[in-house]
């Protein structure tokens, strides 16, 4: 799909919601729920006010990421005829520049505040993971030399989105960090960054156009889709090794019945192209949303068994 400047404007709200995307803010709330699920069955506590302050920040942080994203995009006039992803807002004209600018900067205030809060519940380490955060979010496609125009996109995802996000959650419940939260993180930025790597498989040929040397651009076609299997396998042997080493959070592996999802998606990205490979990233964000799920109701039935 043509991302040339549109004339047909589909209307605030739709150009609002292309601009926030938040079909992808379950990337941002799965390790949240997850890691709280993980907090009540291994040290059984779970703090609501805590709780609540940490997903908001999580979607937070993921709306900046991605308006900041958008508004990358348009600023260093990136786009091609050739880029197949989803319309941009600021690209297409529905959003100007200096308004995605103003959304980006209160978006970061928002940010700023709620982290201001989480200082206050779980410390000064929240500062340096808040401002951490931020800085990602800008360097991603901000900035003379964006993350995303190197291999390293999928690491950011992982780190980020997985696990500082379950770290992060499980400390302020519990004021520790497990190697199961470790584990947890590595298997949720997995499937994270696997929502990247079709992102970034679908616009190979535009991203090498464009001399964004991304990870898949830098392996080509057959080893990265090598990297995206062990990505999909990777959550699988962590809630493996989580059982494993502690008994007790058994139940946890509920979550290996969205395994056929997994599974799915591996044998869709090497048989999908262009605006198809849209609904395999959707399919990838879906099975975040389901294996955190999975996890976490595990988890809390393991901390009422253990209660």
């Amino acid at each position: 799909m043509s991302e040339a400047r549109s004339t047909d404007h589909p209307g605030v709200v739709k150009a609002w919601l292309a601009f926030t995307r938040p079909k992808t803010w379950i990337i941002a709330a799965a390790p949240v729920a997850a890691a709280l699920g993980l907090a009540w069955g291994e040290a059984g506590v779970f703090h609501p006010l805590t709780a609540f302050f940490t997903l908001t920040i999580a979607v937070l942080m993921q709306a900046v990421s991605n308006m900041q994203n958008d508004l990358g995009y348009a600023e260093r006039k990136a786009e091609r005829g050739n880029r197949r992803g989803l319309p941009r807002a600021t690209t297409m004209g529905w959003i100007s520049l200096p308004t995605a600018r103003i959304a980006v900067r209160a978006g970061a205030v928002l940010a700023l505040l709620n982290t201001a809060v989480l200082i206050w519940l779980g410390g000064w380490v929240f500062a340096l993971i808040g401002l951490a955060s931020l800085a990602a979010a800008y360097c991603y496609m901000g900035g003379p030399k964006p993350v995303a125009y190197t291999p390293f996109g999928e690491l950011m995802v992982l780190v980020f989105f997985g696990l500082t996000a379950v770290c992060g959650t499980y400390y302020l419940q519990t004021a520790s960090v497990s190697a199961n939260a470790v584990l947890l993180g590595a298997a949720l930025g997995a499937i994270a960054s696997g929502v990247l790597a079709v992102n970034n498989f679908r616009d190979i040929e535009h991203d090498a156009s464009i001399d964004r040397r991304t990870l898949a651009v830098v392996l080509g076609r057959s080893r990265f889709l090598i990297v995206f299997a062990l990505l999909m396998a990777l959550p699988y042997a962590a809630l493996i090794t989580i059982a494993a080493t502690t008994p007790a959070l058994w139940p946890t592996l509920a979550a290996l019945a969205s395994l056929p999802k997994a599974l799915a998606v591996v044998k869709a990205l090497p048989r999908r192209e262009h605006e198809a490979l849209n609904e395999v990233m959707f399919a990838c964000v879906k099975l975040e949303g389901l294996y955190a799920l999975l996890f976490a109701a595990g988890a809390a039935v393991a901390g009422f068994i253990g209660v």
